[in-house]
């Protein structure tokens, strides 16, 4: 078997510029793995076809930016719920809005349809678990259990339970047709960010931002195994079609694992950044990604991926026999029955969905779809990806793997690391959207233009915060000039790594110096001396750390804080304008209260040293944050997350003014 390797195992499948906006929402169809829907600030949901650059359709009628996809299994209907609590629903064959499903009260963080029947859950921000019929366009159950954000949600293979994990650090199962908590799991440390049935088995697994993966026995129920080396949190899994093995979205890396006992079978490195998304078809994983407006999807070949009888990276103990797991799992589990209909009663209802129903709206119903759109972009791509279903005598086109790609030359791969260039960028987005030519040239072109570097450069680069990789890099002064001797190549990487390395050392001291203060000194002296180096990336170690624990913040310490969160709010790094954000957003909630009602009270008589003392600091902070109120207002008017995030700030400093 030591034939060498012409393909790649993983490689990017294309790039696509998906929205005008942010893009907050991607998945992938399951039933094909070739349809992927986005969602965006722009409050639009776009329809493509993966590795086609056209988007297929576009559908409008939310009035605020979605939160979160999900497709039907047979991926006729897609649901989308929005920022505000509105949940729409959309038949892609019908080209129109299905049903709008008001209730929640708050974000729509996750969404999941039925397997057999019209029914769709949905989660939110507002704690609360919702079942809703499609078809009669109503709530049949709310559960209440969770007291923090539902952030997954997933139906069992048999339709009879639906599982949920939330910001609590807990994963629940509810019975659907008793309407009640059958078991909550705990053991998680951090929030639990997705939960997956095994497609047989009454097994559950679990993957949480406390970089672990759970495995839960649902007759049992108890944790069958925990791995817990990984240093990135999980992102999503999905089990391998026939249940022998998980696979888990990592930060640039899709991991292989099993459970009964816990091991790691294989590690595949994708430059994925934060995958949000797993697909399987014709024996290929694909996996999307998304970063401000443009979404990126990728392709790993399962055939070259071992599944078990290999030898595992590093999760099996010294003191255990290397036994590899059975294909299935235990084969003294208990496997899902799947019965003709499911839920009994809800089945009962919804089996009988004829065209006739399907478009006969109500009144309701008129206004929103007059609300509510479905642009088709692309009639050619659009017939052939829907039309055909509708078609009884023909069968759809089977869709074939994506050709793998040849191995990269090693001169090529400098190429290989810096996969977003301009080129690669396909413009796509539907006439609606585009935005005045003079305003926005086009991405894509022929001829070479240069980059223009983004106002904000995104937390989501493999790179470490507060530094550009390319600044360690000679630039190319010609521009035809791309082949490289080897030698010279790796000199001048060799160049750009030293001074990476000094520089990274040097934060490193750094950071020891003040974690030396932090462990015999208070807080406030730590900040001290974070501020006294000069190095904005250890104030942002430290507050990331201080605004995790409200408790810690004192008045004395905002005095040293906000000049630097000026600092930090006007960065063209996305991770510091984030912990600037909460920072400031900390300190407006707990002290801007007093600091108004201190300026505003009357002069005290008599001599009062602690409350000058007090009121010296509050005019102090005071004046700072006048100062900053006038760059929240300047980046106010930003579109996306960033935008929104100021207006809030803007909102909470209007005292001020």
């Amino acid at each position: 078997m030591a034939v060498a390797v012409t393909t790649k195992t993983a490689w990017k499948l294309q790039e696509i510029m998906a929205h005008s906006s942010n893009v907050s929402s991607v998945v992938l169809g399951k039933g094909s793995g070739r349809m992927l829907a986005t969602g965006g600030d722009d409050c639009r949901v776009n329809i493509w076809s993966v590795s086609k650059p056209n988007c297929i359709m576009s559908l409008t009628g939310h009035t605020t930016p979605i939160e979160s996809l999900q497709v039907n299994p047979n991926e006729k209907l897609i649901v989308a719920g929005s920022r505000s609590g509105s949940i729409r629903v959309w038949d892609l064959e019908a080209a129109k809005v299905l049903r709008t499903l008001p209730g929640h009260k708050a974000n729509i963080c996750s969404l999941h349809f039925h397997p057999f029947g019209s029914f769709v859950a949905s989660g939110s921000l507002d704690t609360n678990i919702k079942l809703w019929d499609v078809r009669r366009k109503g709530c049949i159950f709310t559960f209440k259990g969770h007291t923090e954000a539902v952030r997954c949600l997933r139906f069992s293979p048999d339709g009879k339970w639906v599982a949920s994990a939330a910001d609590d650090h807990t994963v629940k199962l509810w019975d659907l047709t008793a309407g009640k908590l059958m078991f909550e799991f705990t053991g998680h440390t951090g929030p639990v960010n997705v939960v997956e049935f095994h497609p047989n088995e009454y097994l559950l697994a679990s993957g949480s931002s406390d970089r672990t993966v759970r495995f839960w026995d649902l007759e049992k129920f108890q944790v069958v195994s925990c791995i817990e080396e990984e240093a990135t949190p999980v992102r999503c899994v999905l089990f391998n079609p026939d249940g022998c093995c998980l696979y888990s979205g990592f930060q640039d890396s899709l991991r292989v694992y099993g459970w009964e006992p816990e091991r790691c079978f294989d590690v595949v490195l994708v430059n994925w950044g934060k995958v949000a998304d797993l697909s399987i078809s014709n024996n290929q994983l694909i996996g999307v990604s998304f970063a401000q407006s443009t979404v990126s999807s990728f392709v790993v070949d399962l055939s070259r991926v071992p599944k078990s009888d290999s030898v595992p990276h590093g999760l099996i103990r010294d003191d255990q026999p290397l036994v590899p797991p059975t294909p299935t799992g235990s084969s003294l589990r208990r496997i899902y029955d799947r019965p003709s209909t499911s839920c009994s009663k809800p089945q009962s209802r919804v089996k009988h969905n004829s065209e006739s129903e399907r478009h006969s709206p109500s009144s309701e119903d008129d206004r929103d779809e007059k609300e509510s759109k479905a642009e088709i972009q692309n009639q050619e791509d659009y017939k052939e990806i829907f039309q055909p279903k509708n078609a009884i005598c023909r069968t759809p086109p089977r869709n074939e793997p994506f050709p793998a790609p040849p191995e990269d030359e090693p001169g090529a791969a400098k190429e290989a690391v810096k996969p977003s260039q301009a080129a690669d960028v396909q413009t796509s987005l539907p006439k609606q959207e585009l935005p005045d030519p003079v305003q926005r040239p086009p991405i894509a072109s022929s001829t070479s233009l240069t980059r223009t570097e983004p106002s904000v450069i995104p937390a989501a680069r493999n790179e470490p915060i507060g530094l550009k990789a390319s600044d360690f890099l000679p630039a190319v002064k010609n521009q035809s000039q791309t082949e490289l001797v080897d030698e010279e190549a790796m000199s001048q990487i060799r160049k750009g790594h030293e001074t990476m390395c000094v520089v990274l050392t040097s934060r490193h001291k750094n950071l020891d110096t003040v974690r030396a203060v932090w462990s015999t000194s208070d807080i406030k002296n730590s900040l001290d001396s974070a501020v006294a180096i000069n190095d904005l990336s250890v104030v942002v170690d430290l507050l990331n750390i201080v605004n995790q624990k409200a408790s810690l913040w004192k008045l004395d310490l905002c005095t040293i804080v906000l000049p630097q969160i000026e600092k930090l709010l006007q960065s063209k790094y996305e991770s510091y304008v984030q912990t600037g954000c909460t920072s400031l957003k900390l300190i407006l909630q707990r002290f801007l209260p007093l600091i108004t009602d201190m300026l505003a009270a009357p002069p005290s008589v008599g001599v009062d040293i602690s409350r000058e003392e007090r009121l010296h600091k509050c005019k102090l902070c005071y004046k700072q944050l006048k100062n900053i109120s006038n760059v929240v207002k300047n980046k106010s008017g930003l579109s996306g997350r960033h935008g929104s995030a100021f207006r809030e700030l803007l909102l909470l400093m209007a005292v001020l003014d």
